[in-house]
């Protein structure tokens, strides 16, 4: 990792630029992939999954028999694990649950708020070197507990034409309507018109590469929502002499492992430390199977540091965060004032990883600094809130005066004399 010693506040943005290309770069292949399979579907589809993963299929629809074939392929270990994670993210999104709201504003004024279900989301998972079945839990969860009608899953076959079993297990477990087999820039495209093999979707769920990312946005241009921009992983830890510098850099690396666009930051107001967490991200990385990658994504990477916590804070909020780690004497100066982050793991025993898979928080968050507008993915996520009023006789009395002028004042006659007719009708 790059070390910067206490820059001045103008430098910055320079330093905390995010490794990834802008969406001009990857635009035009995002472009060209929509409107193929806007007008040919799932033959454009088809296509690109041939070129992209190398495998022809005969259909891209998971069977019954291979979601069954799956169960038998998920070891009894995985499965219990899947279970616990399963019961921990269930237990912290069924507390976002909320009843209808009810106020009178005012006699005979009555306003009202309902939460409804996303009917149609689709679910974009990803697959290749690590396929996320953790992320299938992250996302059917909430969707199944907001109580969504239609929840269709997209994740990238490998080379023999088959999606990770675990992925197929976890999606079963969590009541997934439908699961096909294509990934990508199609997969997102195909969500965003619809196929024939394809559902169109009302909203996008899940993170993906740079490509993923420009799709999803492009996505929003015909109609479809998303969950949020979220792109490459990446993670600032903030931590001063009463942080492990073992548990440091291991926090570090497993952002690192994600992929070579990946960024982790580290910033303190200990150059000892910043020099211990050094020796040990050398001694750990080499012990890693994804080391190659981890390498690439530290050689991105940056330990910062700061003359004091209030200029580490500034600092940290100005890059927004998707994943922030405090371990300092001061915990609960940060948590206490921090603005922009996805999510925030406190002291020396809370590894992000935890978040990433069973502690019961979502791990599907704003990166790229969408953090300082974007909440991450949650139970609301997945639900519309509608409002409803019943005006009695005596509100419309109440209030109809205050209408008349102000739609008056606009120069809107007609609000005015839909509200007119009924004052007179109850002269």
């Amino acid at each position: 990792m790059k070390v910067i010693l206490n820059p001045k506040k103008e430098t910055w943005s320079k330093i905390l630029e995010r490794p990834t290309k802008t969406v001009a770069a990857i635009e035009a292949t995002v472009s060209k992939i929509f409107n193929e399979v806007q007008q040919t579907g799932d033959k454009a589809v088809n296509t690109y999954t041939q070129q992209f993963d190398k495998v022809q299929l005969a259909s891209n629809l998971v069977s019954k028999e291979e979601i069954e074939n799956a169960a038998n392929n998920v070891s009894e270990s995985l499965k219990s694990a899947i279970h616990t994670a399963y019961s921990n993210i269930s237990k912290f999104h069924e507390a976002h649950k909320t009843s209808k709201v009810v106020v009178e504003t005012t006699n005979g004024v009555q306003c009202w708020q309902e939460k409804r279900p996303i009917q149609k989301v689709g679910l974009y998972i990803p697959g290749g070197t690590a396929p996320l079945f953790s992320t299938v839990l992250m996302l059917a969860i909430p969707a199944q507990i907001a109580g969504c009608k239609e929840i269709v899953l997209c994740s990238p076959p490998n080379s023999e034409g088959e999606i990770n079993p675990a992925i197929l297990y976890t999606a079963n477990l969590c009541g997934v309507t439908k699961i096909i087999k294509v990934g990508g820039i199609q997969a997102i495209a195909g969500f965003t018109f619809g196929t024939e093999n394809i559902p169109q979707v009302y909203k996008i769920f899940g993170p993906g590469n740079q490509y993923v990312t420009v799709a999803k946005q492009l996505a929003t241009k015909f109609g479809v929502a998303i969950d949020m921009p979220a792109g490459p992983s990446e993670l600032l830890v903030v931590a001063d002499d009463a942080a492990k510098a073992s548990f440091v850099a291991s926090d570090l690396l497993s952002q690192a492992e994600h992929g070579v666009d990946s960024q982790v930051i580290l910033v303190s107001t200990s150059k000892q430390l910043i020099e211990r967490v050094e020796v040990e991200l050398h001694s750990q990385i080499e012990q890693l199977s994804r080391k190659d990658i981890a390498k690439k994504a530290i050689a991105n990477s940056k330990s910062i540091l700061v003359a004091s916590d209030e200029i580490a804070l500034d600092l940290i909020n100005d890059y927004g965060p998707e994943h922030f780690i405090v371990c300092t004497k001061d915990n609960t100066y940060y948590i206490d004032n921090i603005a922009n982050a996805g999510s925030v793991f406190i002291g020396n025993y809370t590894p992000e990883s935890a978040g990433d898979y069973a502690s019961g928080t979502n791990h599907t968050l704003p990166t790229n600094g969408f953090s300082k507008a974007y909440s991450g993915v949650n139970l609301d996520s997945f639900m519309k809130s509608i409002t409803f009023q019943e005006i009695s006789k005596e509100g419309i009395l109440n209030i109809g005066n205050a209408i008349e002028i102000m739609a008056a004042a606009e120069g809107l006659d007609a609000h005015k004399n839909a509200v007119t007719l009924r004052l007179k009708d109850l002269q």
